[in-house]
């Protein structure tokens, strides 16, 4: 059973991934959810269990765990190690990461120094999720490749913007936002 689980590369990651998942019974996608390393069949594995909190019904979810445990930078963002997500294809990363970048003030000048980290982290996050869309992108192809979008919603970003996931485009976008970072 494991094998068939996907892959949660990182705690940060498989909470990404389940705060965008609606609730079968009603379509809340709050919930608080509390995560335990179970052993399923012999094998551990990553248990994420909450209570929906639009109708109640019990939600669970299961992630196969990496073969080995990323350690979170001190003041950096990572979701994953070199390997494409297995549970948000490129077109949702992209979306996250505009998200993201959308709650990052153009100045930080009349921020208080908690106001100022907490846009550093986002801006972080921005480019931790163009940096994810990037690993779809194969060795010497100029963009991801159309069979990687896997999901409604990222195929969605894509068809609106198809562009947007050139690698040229993609790697611009992410040196813009690691200049912004080493510049504040």
């Amino acid at each position: 059973m494991p094998q068939t689980l996907p892959l949660a590369r990182t705690n940060l990651e498989a909470r990404l991934f389940l705060r965008l998942q609606p609730c079968h019974g009603c379509g809340s996608t709050t919930c608080d959810f509390r995560s335990a390393v179970v052993n399923v069949a012999g094998d551990l594995v990553s248990r994420y269990t909450g209570t929906c909190a639009g109708c109640g019904v019990l939600r669970e979810y299961e992630f196969r765990l990496p073969e080995q445990v990323l350690v979170p930078g001190v003041d950096t963002v990572r979701f994953g190690s070199d390997e494409p997500s297995e549970l948000l294809d490129p077109g949702v990363w992209l979306w996250y990461s505009d998200q993201c970048a959308r709650q990052v003030p153009e100045s930080t000048d009349g921020l208080d120094e908690r106001g100022r980290r907490a846009a550093r982290h986002t801006l972080a996050t921005a480019l931790a999720a163009v940096h994810e869309v990037l690993k779809f992108v194969p060795d010497g192809s100029p963009s991801v490749p159309d069979s990687a979008f896997a999901s409604v919603d990222g195929r969605a970003v894509y068809q609106r913007e198809p562009a947007r996931f050139d690698r040229d485009r993609l790697e611009a976008v992410r040196d813009h936002y690691a200049n912004l970072l080493s510049a504040g």
